[in-house]
C-alpha cells in the first residue's frame, strides 16, 4: 500500500534542539508533516526525528523520500 501524497514539495519546519518530532508516513494526518494518529490500523507508523540543533529542516511532503523523514527531492519524479 502506498502512502497518500500530502503535497509534492517539502514542509519547512522549525525544530528545537533536544526535542523529538514524529513525521507522518501515511500522508493522511491533518497536522502535516507531523503525525496525528490517523494512520492507526493502516500498517503505517510515524517516523521519529530527534533534533540535534535548533534550525529549519525540510520534512518530506510526498512521503516517497529515500531519506525519510527528510526531503530528498524525490517529489520531482512523481507524476
Amino acid at each position: 500500500m502506498d502512502p497518500v501524497i500530502a503535497q509534492k514539495s517539502p514542509y519547512a519546519a522549525q525544530v528545537e534542539a533536544g526535542k523529538s518530532y514524529y513525521w507522518c508516513s501515511c500522508g493522511q494526518s491533518r497536522n502535516q508533516p507531523f503525525c496525528d494518529g490517523t494512520h492507526k490500523g493502516s500498517g503505517f507508523a510515524p517516523v521519529k526525528f530527534d533534533a540535534t540543533e535548533t534550525k529549519t529542516v525540510y520534512f518530506c511532503g510526498c512521503k516517497h523520500s529515500a531519506n525519510k523523514p527528510l526531503c530528498d527531492g524525490g517529489h520531482k519524479a512523481l507524476a
